[in-house]
């Protein structure tokens, strides 16, 4: 019974601040510099996490800026908002996210860029758009496994927006994310979001459980130049693999 209070006090608290976020985005972002929003997304990503009991815990250095492109594994609804708090960047998320009330206009808000999975052309578009970002010096994350998995291991790396760091000459950083118990270091599948999960059961069991972590930890960032996608794709594969397994 304490839990389903504790959590029904942190789902409305953090409906509070998801909507605070969009009217900040509505009417405070026209006013802002860019640097300005990068940093309310950030300070906003690790109040929320604070808010569903969530401590950020960041390994390895993140990138003060770009250009680059960061890659990482997919577990959950929560990872944007966990890298968003170590360090903001754009993501590539699948468009139907646009149109989600509130959470589409904060994705938004933070520069998401939209991709329609379903279509395979669609990729082209999104990496000439993803290019272009990197050659102004954006920093942009992508998930690769293209969906999230259990956490027990890695989809396939898909390697088609790989080529936006190859022709942009952008470096691509890869990072690792793991949830886990704060009190035994174990991990927590609260958080999880696969297949046919339910994304208010996945809301509701985070909120219920017991203070959680959300480690994020990043490798060190690689050339592009003379890179082929495919093989980077598998390299790159191995790297997170070898990045998740050394969160602590």
């Amino acid at each position: 019974m304490l839990h389903s209070l504790k959590a029904c006090w942190r789902l409305l608290h953090a409906v509070g601040h998801a909507l605070g976020g969009w009217w900040t985005i509505r009417f405070a972002f026209p006013k802002m510099s860019q640097a300005e929003r990068n940093a309310r997304v950030q300070e906003w990503s690790r109040r929320m996490l604070e808010i569903m009991g969530i401590t950020l815990k960041v390994q390895g250095t993140a990138p003060t800026q770009g250009p680059v492109l960061i890659i990482s594994n997919h577990l959950s609804w929560l990872d944007i908002t966990a890298i968003h708090a170590a360090r903001h960047v754009r993501f590539v998320s699948k468009s139907g996210v646009k149109h989600w009330p509130v959470i589409g206009t904060l994705s938004t808000g933070a520069g998401s860029l939209y991709i329609e999975r379903e279509r395979r052309r669609d990729a082209l578009r999104v990496v000439h758009h993803m290019t272009e970002a990197l050659r102004e010096g954006d920093m942009i994350g992508v998930f690769p496994e293209g969906t999230t998995s259990d956490g027990r291991g890695l989809l396939p790396f898909h390697a088609n927006l790989l080529q936006a760091a190859i022709s942009s000459g952008a470096p691509v950083l890869p990072a690792a994310l793991r949830f886990a118990d704060a009190a035994t270091g174990e991990t927590s599948q609260a958080p999880r979001y696969i297949d046919d999960d339910n994304l208010l059961t996945s809301l509701w069991n985070t909120l219920r459980a017991p203070p959680l972590l959300a480690i994020v930890r990043f490798g060190e960032p690689q050339d592009s130049h003379g890179r082929e996608r495919r093989t980077w794709a598998q390299s790159l594969h191995e790297d997170v693999q070898q990045l998740r397994r050394e969160t602590h």
